[in-house]
């Protein structure tokens, strides 16, 4: 088995207080902290032993249990009937070689590093001797005064990316640092003053695990039958945890001949195979919630039941099959009896109001007794029920969620969606329901959220036309609708189709006599000077234009990447032109005295007119193409692409040409495409569009605009 290291607590019996170890800890493993790890280095063997004996009842095997450094002391624990199951070692501490075989293979084993040192030496010891490691500090704390360098959010991914080995967060981790963990490659945080010094323990470790599991994908497994038709079993469930945003996984209890009309024939595997896919999947991969649905048999449900006892998944949503939709109950008494024993493993129970009646041991009349029963349930099983009204009469369809134990009953209204694709619709509820809840969703969000989400695809079941019979919900039918089928480009891709686009452009500047003309020298001083007054007009706008793509930034680095880039406009670029049009009078009101060319008023209509459009990705779409067609060509000009004379120090305009190659520049235009990029990738489909069509626009203006000077000349 894989073990859940998402959130670890690390014992510390001053930082507990009063309230001590063991209280805290329970408390802790109530909120949901996943493993526990007993330090205590004032304590001797004897005093360690019996706190791993008092910590494994209270835990109850709801959290895995290790020692940090004291290997006899856990040996002697075991002894003595406690469920410790492993160890925690120190570079300095007993050898993970002899810990490994003191403690079996079935151990957990981990091991502190923090220098790629201790990670080479990881790699050369025997695979399956360490589990995982214990990575930092992150930063410096006082319960471990003695500690190495703090290696920071950085340093800890630049370590973990070495091994394959998943690596816990230690050290001064607070719970800021979550989503940057995670993203950093963090299989958990190894938490201590935190907790331990909590006032609340279990409120505090419940935000923790909500925050770890809003951060990251959730690993969702069914158990449950399969319908070759898609509709119900783990087909449904597979669509439903991913129409809800989880992985999901599958192990087949059952296999069934069935359609939209009904159920021809069933087939039950061995529950050892039963058993065989379950271990296959957690010897893997950490599982952050499981849905449970159609059991057989008594042999199932038990291997069922004993699988949970020994994983112990965070997350488990039972779907009790039992009553057929004709009321035929579905299992034998065996069956029935050990399901019983199965809800007791369950955090949320769904039963329909047929099931719930079975359950609770009693007919059950109106919503009213529904709802008392389901409170009865709740107190037997330890467990939240959520009654299912679909099978009442008339339009108002209520669900409501109960938990006895948590001091919850909330009731969800709803009005009949008149269909009937109602095939599968509880297996979808309880797998979507399986998913939210390990995506840190509370149980009464992820209720309401689970039913807005499956009464958007029972509304749109029609659409699916699948079956002669009850057919099947539309799983994705808002994902269809507001995400559509296009995939994603990449900012590569993005870079080169737009690249591409403007081939025939990059074609039409090339040939232009105007560009032949100042590559070859033979350009007359009067179209050049045109080119340069235009030009400054241009800048001088052009830096406004840049200032609003400032002003609209959403990040601080695209905010100041685009300030300096309308500050070179004005005070690098125009400085230059100034050289050539009022030399020695500097950047002056004369600069701008000429009238705009018609070119030169439709580009920068073009740029103002998206600029206060108030779109930040279409701006800079826009503004793309004076530093990305400017570039190339400089590049071209300055490798004697258009003939050597281009490069010779005689050259007429020769200072002018050295601008083209300023690597300076050169490097803004690639941050410019990267931004750009970046942005279009990451769009809405239509948003990328319309960046598109302005960068199309402005490059199409980039050709107009070096035709100008003689065009001008011409209609003179």
């Amino acid at each position: 088995m894989i073990a859940d290291l998402s959130l670890y607590l690390v014992t510390d019996p001053d930082l507990c207080g009063e309230r001590g170890v063991v209280e805290t800890v329970r408390r802790a493993v109530d909120g949901g902290v996943r493993i526990v790890q007993l330090r205590d280095k004032t304590a001797t063997d004897a005093e360690t032993t019996a706190q791993l004996v008092e910590l494994s009842r209270v835990i109850e095997g709801r959290a895995l249990l290790v020692v940090n450094d004291r290997l006899d002391a856990a040996l002697a624990a075991r002894e003595q009937g406690a469920r410790v199951d492993g160890v925690h070692l120190g570079q300095g501490d007993a050898s993970v070689l002899r810990a490994r075989e003191a403690l079996g293979a079935e151990a957990l084993i981990g091991l502190t590093a923090n220098s790629r040192e201790h990670f080479e030496a990881v790699r050369a010891l025997p695979p399956g001797t360490v589990d995982y490691l214990g990575v930092g500090v992150i930063r410096p704390t006082s319960t471990k005064p003695d500690h190495p360098p703090a290696l920071g959010v950085a340093g800890f991914r630049a370590l973990v990316e070495t091994t394959v080995l998943p690596c816990v967060a230690i050290g001064g981790v607070a719970i800021d640092d979550i989503e940057r963990l995670r993203t950093a490659g963090a299989a958990g945080l190894a938490v201590v003053s935190a907790l331990c010094a909590a006032a609340d323990p279990a409120e505090t470790a419940a935000t923790f695990v909500r925050r770890w599991r809003a951060a990251g994908t959730p690993r969702v497994l069914s158990i449950a039958g399969s319908d070759p038709s898609g509709g119900a079993g783990i087909q449904a469930d597979l669509k439903s945890i991913a129409a809800n945003g989880g992985y999901g996984m599958a192990a087949l209890t059952a296999l069934t001949a069935q359609n939209t009309t009904g159920v021809r024939g069933v087939h039950v595997p061995p529950a050892t195979f039963l058993r065989e896919q379950l271990d296959a999947i957690s010897d893997d991969i950490v599982i952050d919630a499981v849905k449970i649905g159609m059991l057989a048999n008594a042999d199932v449900i038990r291997t069922v039941a004993d699988w949970l006892d020994a994983v112990r998944p965070p997350i488990v949503v039972l779907d009790p099959v039992m009553v057929a939709t004709s009321g035929d109950r579905l299992l034998d008494q065996d069956a029935e009896a050990a399901l019983r024993e199965l809800l007791r493993r369950a955090h949320v129970v769904t039963p329909n109001l047929g099931e719930l009646a079975v359950l609770a041991g009693r007919a059950t009349s109106g919503w009213d007794d529904a709802l008392a029963a389901a409170e009865d349930l709740s107190t037997a099983i330890g467990a939240a029920v959520l009654v299912k009204g679909g099978h009442l009469d008339g339009d108002d369809v209520p669900d409501a969620l109960v938990d006895v134990g948590e001091g919850v009953r909330r009731e969800y209204q709803g009005t009949r969606i008149r269909t009937a694709n109602t095939h599968g619709t509880g297996c979808s509820l309880s797998s979507a329901l399986a998913t939210r809840l390990a995506r840190g969703e509370t149980a009464v969000d992820a209720v309401a959220s689970t039913r807005a989400w499956l009464r958007e695809a029972l509304r749109e079941s029609e659409t699916l036309r699948v079956g002669r019979g009850h057919g099947p919900v539309s799983h994705f039918a808002g994902l269809w609708e507001r995400g559509g089928l296009e995939t994603r480009p990449t900012p590569e891709q993005i870079r080169a189709a737009w690249w591409a686009r403007t081939a025939d452009v990059r074609a039409g500047i090339d040939e232009l006599p105007f560009i032949r003309g100042l590559a070859d020298g033979t350009l007359a001083r009067e179209p050049f000077l045109f080119y340069l007054a235009q030009d400054a007009l241009y800048l001088r706008e052009y830096a406004r234009v840049l200032a609003e793509a400032s002003r609209l930034a959403p990040t601080p680095h695209e905010q100041a990447f685009w300030a300096r880039s309308a500050e070179g406009a004005i005070i690098g670029e125009l400085e230059l032109h100034a050289s050539w049009l009022t030399p020695g009078e500097g950047v002056e009101a004369a600069m701008f005295s000429v009238a705009p060319a018609p070119a030169t008023v439709a580009y920068l209509d073009h740029l103002r007119s998206v600029a206060f459009g108030g779109d930040y990705a279409e701006l800079v779409a826009a503004v793309l193409p004076c530093f990305w067609l400017y570039t190339d060509l400089g590049q071209r000009l300055h490798a004697g692409e258009f003939g050597e004379y281009a490069r010779d120090p005689r050259h007429p305009y020769v200072s002018w040409l050295a601008t083209y190659a300023d690597p300076a520049f050169e490097d803004a235009t690639d941050q410019a495409i990267a931004l750009v990029s970046a942005a279009a990738a990451t769009a809405a489909p239509a948003t990328r569009d319309r960046m598109l069509r302005a960068f199309e626009v402005s490059s199409a203006h980039e050709l107009a605009f070096f035709a100008a000077p003689f065009a001008s000349a011409a209609s003179a």
